[in-house]
């Protein structure tokens, strides 16, 4: 690929930068926009309401930007919880070793590269993007030393940083464990596959089991019901309750004229119309009729109590039965990280879902060949311009030709790559995972493997089959067919971190699906109140984008520098715009206490290794068998060092430690706290909520390193003219599975609403 190319797609993807982000600036000052540029601070009562009056609010600014830089890390953990700030520590990581590797490798690799073979050189515009990498040297050359010290330099840099990393965000992980002493997960086990028995139910089974083997810790229990009538009735009416409050903002039976969105005349409208008898309401049955028997049905599964928290990480390790598929035990999720839906689910069947599930994946892998294939044949027009003769006339054109080679193939793979998280987010729903925080991980380590596959590793391979070169005809020439086809994909590689590194991080703070649907809710619809949607961050697709280019500038670092700058641009972008949005945009109501970081440091050390498997198949191409020998030792020490996190940190991110258990339970034994929670733990885990409980332990939820609390709507009433609240919610479980919460109506499932028998089975264990 020519460098006039790369150009090319660089300027389109600068200039729509520039654009979405002066546009955001302005359109994030508008009262109209604060439901889509500032849901986590209208939740929390933090968003301040702008002088309709004051015209600078139509000129753009950077003090999102500042804002953003100058909030600190303990700010960050206290309002989005812990794995946002292990994403950012990711970010910051990625910054830092990337900053080394550039500087080393554009100083010194760099020149070596391009003066690597006499040869009169063009202008920089008119020259290949091969000219920069490690292919320009000649065999047997006496500079490759250079690239040898340079990946030592890089490895060093790296496994040092991740080291401090893994040190600091353990020490964090402990620090959630014992700054959430009031999570009652910590007291509570999750059992699935409760043996039936004809003669007594699921509940007593269980009761007679932990009473008779459990008897000085176990409390009591919750049941896990079927999804039923009375769970599809209160998700209905909050439904209704919610699309009758967008019909009219008061409520009345009275025929009024309102007029027409399109034509502007006036059009009749009725709010409600009054049915002519009960019967039509309720066809001809009465929800306080309804029976245990046709509303709810036990499933296997429960949420057991006990009375400290090692009681309870004991019998979530301890194997309850000589069947290791009866009496199956975890560690409770957090009452609003448990996704109901999948603990109706047999246990027997969750290894036949992850075996289809598997199955499933590595087939959309293999049909996701077609498209990229096709886009790596629009970067070598050269050989289909051969194959199909009828193109060339259109390839002369040389802007045209830029603009095929440099900007269309990566916008082509991200539209394509647009179907791959909500799949993977779906196979990880089908896996039968038991909260939402283990179904994103799940999801983000589909997506991770899907993407370094496709990226990387099939753009190799198709690009090697386009270009007619032997494709890994043995094990051992793995080495020597990679260092021969990554420098050929270093075109393909920079442009992809433009489009969807740079203008993805600008259509991120834009949020335009949101802008576009609250613009129609407001000028089409016509919506007078300030209703929005809060949404979770999605970890799913941000933390496999950043490992991918993360693995993109450790494999061209040495062989095709060229990406690196590109690369910490977009690092910096990340580190400002994702921390905006984590502050103002994205709610927090689960997590999973810093579990990403696991991924990040074994992908991170994958990168390292590939890395240094791609140097050792070029310092064998060019015949340098001393930087070769020099090479080998260095992938067995970084393999070394993997092994040495592994045992040292990664058993704190699977397990809870007992001795910080037992400390805890004695500091609230003490204070007498102890007590006081055993009392909260029977009604957090319910799947009937009670809305008058809600706010409190959402609160926790939403902020687990504080005892701050979400504040009550009731406070945050807005005066007459205020335009930019007029509710806070309260936030409940969603038994769809989205990523998102519409606001609820409170009225839904207020208790003076719900009828005795739905009271009494909301309180029954």
């Amino acid at each position: 690929m020519e460098i006039s190319a790369l150009l090319t797609s660089a300027g389109i993807n600068i200039s729509i930068c520039i654009v979405l982000l002066s546009l955001y600036s302005i359109l994030r000052k508008q009262p109209y926009n604060y439901c889509v540029y500032f849901g986590r601070r209208l939740v929390c009562g933090g968003a301040r309401r702008y002088d309709p009056f004051w015209y600078e609010r139509f000129v753009p600014s950077p003090s999102w930007l500042v804002k953003a830089w100058e909030t600190s890390e303990d700010e960050l953990l206290a309002a989005a919880g812990l794995d946002a700030v292990v994403f950012l520590r990711m970010v910051i990581f990625s910054i830092r070793i990337f900053f080394i590797t550039a500087v080393v490798c554009i100083g010194f690799v760099l020149p070596v590269n391009y003066y690597g073979q006499p040869m009169v050189h063009k202008e920089i515009h008119l020259e290949s993007s091969e000219v920069f990498t490690i292919e320009n040297l000649k065999e047997g050359s006496k500079w490759l030393w250079v690239h040898c010290l340079a990946l030592y330099i890089i490895t060093s840099a790296a496994c040092l940083l991740l080291y401090f990393e893994y040190r600091t965000i353990a020490k964090m992980r402990l620090g959630h464990i014992t700054g959430s002493a009031s999570k009652p997960s910590q007291f509570t086990v999750l059992i699935r596959a409760i043996p039936w028995s004809p003669d007594e139910s699921f509940s007593d089974t269980l009761s007679k089991y932990f009473t008779n083997y459990y008897s000085s810790s176990y409390m009591s229990h919750q049941m896990v019901y079927h999804n039923g009538i009375i769970q599809r009735l209160l998700r209905d009416a909050e439904r209704m309750c919610q699309t009758l409050k967008h019909v009219a903002p008061e409520i009345n039976c009275k025929p009024s004229l309102k007029p027409c969105t399109f034509c502007g005349g006036p059009t009749a409208t009725n709010s409600f119309h009054i049915l002519s008898n009960e019967g039509d309401s309720v066809k001809g049955m009465e929800l306080g009729e309804l029976t245990m028997t046709t509303t709810e049905q036990e499933r296997p599964a429960a949420f057991v109590f006990f009375k400290t928290r090692y009681d309870a990480l004991v019998v979530s390790e301890v194997l309850q039965s000589s069947n290791p598929m009866l009496w199956v035990t975890d560690l409770a999720p957090e009452p609003h990280d448990v996704y109901w839906r999948n603990l109706n689910i047999p246990y027997r069947q969750l290894w036949i879902r992850r075996i289809a599930t598997l199955v499933g994946a590595v087939a959309f892998m293999f049909v996701f060949l077609i498209p990229v294939t096709f886009i790596q044949g629009l970067t070598q027009l050269e050989q289909l311009s051969h194959a199909f003769p009828f193109l060339r006339g259109i390839l002369k054109k040389e802007f045209i030709n830029q603009v095929i080679t440099g900007y269309l193939p990566s916008v082509i793979l991200i539209l394509f790559f647009y179907a791959v998280p909500p799949l993977m987010m779906y196979f990880s729903t089908l896996e039968g995972c038991i909260s939402r925080s283990i179904r994103k991980k799940s999801a983000c380590i589909k997506v991770l493997y899907f993407t370094i596959w496709n990226v990387f590793f099939v753009n190799i391979l198709s690009g090697s089959i386009i270009r007619q070169l032997n494709v890994f005809s043995s094990v051992r020439d793995i080495p020597a067919q990679l260092a021969r086809a990554v420098p050929t994909q270093a075109g393909f590689f920079m442009t992809y971190c433009f489009t969807s590194g740079w203008a993805s991080l600008a259509c991120e703070i834009m949020q335009p699906m949101a802008l576009i649907w609250n613009l129609a809710a407001k000028v089409i619809v016509k919506h007078n109140d300030d209703s929005y949607e809060t949404l979770r961050f999605p970890y799913h697709t941000e933390i496999p984008r950043l490992l991918l280019f993360g693995l993109l500038g450790f494999t061209n670092s040495v062989i095709a520098p060229l990406i690196l700058p590109f690369l910490l641009i977009y690092f910096f972008l990340a580190y400002l715009i994702y921390k905006n949005q984590i502050l103002n945009v994205y709610i927090t109501k689960y997590e999973s206490g810093g579990q990403y970081w696991p991924i990040f440091h074994n992908t991170t050390i994958f990168s390292l290794i590939l890395t240094q498997i791609i140097a050792l198949g070029f310092f064998g191409l060019k015949l340098s068998t001393v930087a070769s020998g020099f090479t080998i030792p260095l992938i067995l020490l970084t393999l070394l060092f993997s092994e040495y996190c592994r045992h040292r940190f990664a058993p704190i991110f699977h397990k809870h430690p007992a001795q910080v258990l037992i400390d805890m339970d004695r500091a609230d034994e003490m204070s007498g706290k102890m007590e006081e929670l055993h009392k909260k733990l029977h009604s957090v885990y319910s799947q009937i909520p009670l809305h008058s409980q809600k706010p409190s332990s959402q609160a926790e939820s939403s902020t687990p390193f504080t005892n701050q609390e979400l504040p009550d709507p009731e406070k945050f009433k807005p005066e007459e003219g205020d335009a930019i609240a007029k509710e806070l919610w309260g936030f409940q479980g969603n038994e769809s599975g989205q990523e998102h919460d519409a606001k609820s109506c409170p009225s839904a499932s207020s208790p003076e609403h719900l009828t005795p028998k739905m009271i009494e089975l909301h309180k029954r264990n």
